[in-house]
């Protein structure tokens, strides 16, 4: 089956108005994607912001005429208050095995000599070294992402077996299984998102970890725990704004890494964490750093 699909490079302002004119023209679907390359790196709570130059993308049955849909969607657009469409470009996109497609282009990654992360509908590359099963969610992190990749490959080097480690914004567990499975003896898994706990819960038992090696709590449930390994992959605000909870929370000659921060933001948060920790030099990979230390 194939598909008419039009694509309408809209600024931030027109964003809504192009949305809703592909809507009213009758698109089955509306996607929103970056068209500059912009990032968004931190956004206020409670906010959905927009890149500035946007590309909104309305996909349609194809059994229908091509301009008949435009001009359909330009009253749509000027229903909305908008005058003259966009640039925009019309495509016919074949239908393709999505999900195929999407399995075939996620592998198995290596961190360090020990740890492969492996789609659990592959055969791991080598079945003798420690492979963490784990399958791509909703944005919770599975390794392909540089600050992922940079704590995987320090908790590779950095477990030696019984330790506790806390996972500080757990979203998929990826981070606190690794070190389970590296040996450490218990786990404490932390988020805002109870989505983020089921799915720390299901890649456990995905990766056979007994129920007792480790638990995963909202923040305001969090036990007091002394955590001989402390991991934080999120951001550079909530990692500044949390410091003295992650502090709490890791034991005298504890270590730390924290992750989730652009290289020039590294400066700001080290600075922050010397009030307890000792801090190594920054680890980086792209425009992402890793800084570790360990507690006084």
């Amino acid at each position: 089956m194939s598909w008419i699909q039009i694509r309408v490079h809209a600024q931030q302002a027109d964003v809504e108005a192009v949305e809703n004119a592909l809507l009213g023209a009758g698109a089955l679907s509306v996607t929103l994607q970056d068209d500059a390359d912009q990032p968004i790196l931190e956004p206020e709570l409670g906010t959905t912001p927009l890149w500035d130059d946007t590309e909104v993308i309305g996909l349609f049955d194809a059994n229908q005429d091509s301009q008949q849909l435009l001009d359909t969607l330009l009253l749509c657009f000027q229903a909305e208050g908008g005058q003259q469409l966009p640039p925009h470009k019309v495509e016919i996109v074949e239908d393709k095995d999505w999900v195929r497609a999407w399995m075939d282009d996620y592998h198995a990654m290596q961190f360090g000599p020990r740890l492969w992360v492996c789609p659990s509908w592959q055969t791991p590359p080598d079945p003798n070294a420690i492979n963490l099963l784990l399958d791509p969610g909703l944005a919770f992190g599975t390794g392909t992402h540089p600050t992922t990749a940079l704590c995987l490959t320090y908790l590779d080097r950095t477990v030696e077996g019984g330790e506790v480690v806390v996972d500080y914004g757990c979203g998929s567990g990826i981070l606190g299984i690794a070190a389970l499975l590296l040996g450490a003896e218990r786990m404490v898994g932390t988020d805002i998102d109870p989505q983020a706990l089921t799915a720390t819960r299901d890649n456990a038992q995905r990766n056979r970890i007994a129920d007792d090696r480790y638990q995963v709590y909202l923040p305001a449930d969090t036990p007091a725990v002394e955590a001989d390994i402390m991991v934080a992959n999120i951001l550079a605000g909530p990692l500044t704004a949390l410091a003295p909870d992650i502090a709490r929370l890791t034991k005298s000659g504890g270590r730390l890494a924290l992750s989730g921060l652009l290289s020039e933001q590294a400066a700001d948060v080290t600075a922050c964490y010397q009030e307890w920790f000792d801090m190594d030099e920054p680890t980086f990979l792209d425009d992402w750093t890793l800084l570790s230390g360990t507690k006084r």
